[in-house]
Formats: structure tokens, sequence, C-alpha cells
């Protein structure tokens, strides 16, 4: 049996709001997006999210319909090449959106795929269902509202046919941040999950997590959104992680790794994690439109101090960095 998909991205502004989707037919397709993103990123997840959805099936053929030959090339022709120099181009600048490229270079492995280039806007059928999906997610999050994602695989495994998370993915997997408990090394004892991995709703109780009041000072609003970010349910929407994460926001991960935004929200969206405590330690202005939050987070592992640099963008708080060391 083959499986034949088109997959398709879409950003309004380039980079702007940006969905992207796959499709087989009616009852088969799956969307997603972010608030600030490229076409290229766009195209690139969309494969991604085929693959991972496909993964139940590995031994099923995929054929799949791309009207990008950035995407084509990029995953046919030059990542070979890319790896073997360390992600990088033949000039020795770094491969864009390389932590996407990582993860479908994983997804390959096993797999039986082919591309077919097709022209966009042409009237493909399977193509223009992909782009009109992909389309909408833009829209969805250039207006405010919530977007269709599609029913996926019917039969597809967990998380509409993503695999299942597993420990020690290492570099260009799952955050440190993010990922569940896992071995450590011995200086930080049994293991320590890093910032969101454990962090949630639980015995803090949901009126914990209210609204701030309306005239809330900023420290207050930040430890709110904060707190927000800490639960489950909205480390797994892309869409609200989109929203609380600035588009520049990094990540120093315990390993040592730089996560970027766009792997980490997409990691958060397939391993959500799992509820701890938390203490706020102080929450201090440090400018007219910067907060600096510290606090400790508690888990089975243990416990350990972190900071978040919240920056108000366009009257929104944003969470700009983030920085978590386990205690000893």
């Amino acid at each position: 049996m083959t499986i034949t998909a088109a997959a398709d991205g879409s950003a309004l502004g380039n980079p702007g709001p940006a969905g992207w989707a796959w499709y087989v037919n009616d009852d088969c397709w799956r969307a997603g997006g972010w608030p600030h993103g490229t076409n290229n990123q766009g195209e690139l997840m969309a494969v991604l999210d085929l693959f991972r959805s496909t993964a139940h099936m590995p031994d099923e053929d995929l054929h799949i319909l791309c009207d990008s030959q950035y995407v084509i090339n990029s995953v046919t022709k030059w990542m070979p090449g890319w790896k073997r120099k360390g992600w990088r181009k033949a000039d020795g600048k770094p491969v864009l959106n390389v932590d996407i490229l990582k993860d479908i270079d994983r997804e390959l492995a096993g797999r039986k795929y082919r591309f077919e280039w097709v022209k966009g806007h042409a009237g493909h059928e399977l193509n223009e269902a992909a782009d009109e999906r992909a389309r909408a997610v833009a829209l969805a999050y250039q207006q405010g509202v919530a977007a269709r994602s599609g029913p996926g695989f019917p039969d597809a495994e967990p998380a509409a046919g993503r695999r299942p998370v597993k420990e020690g993915r290492g570099e260009g997997g799952v955050p440190p941040l993010f990922e569940p408990e896992q071995e450590s090394p011995a200086l930080f004892g049994s293991g320590e999950p890093d910032l969101f991995s454990e962090l949630g709703l639980n015995e803090l109780g949901a009126e914990a997590f209210a609204e701030p009041p309306a005239g809330a000072k900023p420290e207050e609003i930040v430890e709110a959104l904060e707190r927000e970010l800490l639960l489950p349910d909205v480390r797994s929407d892309i869409g609200r992680t989109g929203q609380l994460l600035h588009p520049d926001f990094t990540e120093i991960g315990t390993a040592g790794r730089l996560w970027t935004r766009d792997a980490m929200m997409m990691s958060l969206e397939e391993s959500p994690g799992g509820p701890v405590d938390l203490d706020v330690l102080s929450a201090d202005r440090i400018g007219a439109d910067t907060v600096l939050l510290t606090y400790r987070s508690y888990s089975r592992a243990g416990s350990a101090l972190r900071s978040s640099l919240w920056v108000l963008d366009g009257g929104q708080w944003r969470l700009r960095f983030h920085q978590g060391t386990p205690e000893a």
C-alpha cells in the first residue's frame, strides 16, 4: 500500500503568522502552526508531522506531494552533505531551520518514501487542500481565533500518530528543560528535569493559575503567565506556547545546549511533561518593559533554581530567556 499525501506551508508576511498542513483526504489530514514563522518552516513542519503521523505504519510507502523545491532538495539532496559538515552549508554558515531538519532526518530512518514536486496554486486537488488548511491556520493566528487541527490518521498511535518521545534523544531531541526524568551526571544526583518538564497543576490547586486581576502590576502578570506556561495542557498547545514565548526566545539547557523557540514549541507539543511544585523567590523590574522572575522548582528528582526573563512585546508579556540550574 502507498500513502499519498500533500504537504504544504503558509506564512503571512514571511515571517509572520504561519501554518502547515498535510492532506490525504477529508477524513485524514492534520494542520498546525505558529504566531511567527516562515513559509519554509511551515513546509518542513508539514513533512515532519506527516512522517510522525505515519510512524505506526513503517512498512507502507509514503508518496509526498510537495510544491517546495527547497524542502525536496533539503531532504533528498543536501542533507547528507550538511550532516557531514556538522549541519553547515558549503560556505560554512549554519543551515537554516536546522532543528526541524534534524527531526526529519531522524524520522527518515527505516522509512520508504519518495517526493514528487507539484506546482503550487495550479489546481492540484491534494496540494490545494493542504494549502487551504495551512493558510487557514496562519489566518487564525493572525486573527487570534482557534484553528482546526484535523483528525490525523484514524488508527494512529498516541498524539495523532507521533511516536512517544524516547529518553536520551540527545542533541536535537527534546530540550532538557522539558523532557521526562532521566539519568543525569553524578554531579546532579539522581537526575533533574528542567524548567517546565515536571511543572504544572497538582498540589498548587487551580486557584494558583487564575488570571491576574485588572490593574495588576507587571510582576504579578509575569508570575501568572509563568505559572500558566507550567501547565501540561498549555505546554502541549503549540498555539498558546507560541503566544507566550518571544519570537527570539532562547533557553540554555543543563547539558549546555542553546534551544530555539521553534524547537522548544515542537518538542513541548510532543512531550509536555507532568506536574511538580514551585516557590517564587523574586520578581524584579529591571527595565520599563522587562521583568526577571526567579524561583525554585521541586520534583521527584530534587530541586532546581530557575530564572525567566519576560519582556513586553507589542503590548503582551512574553518569555524571552530561561535557564535552570539543578541544586546538589
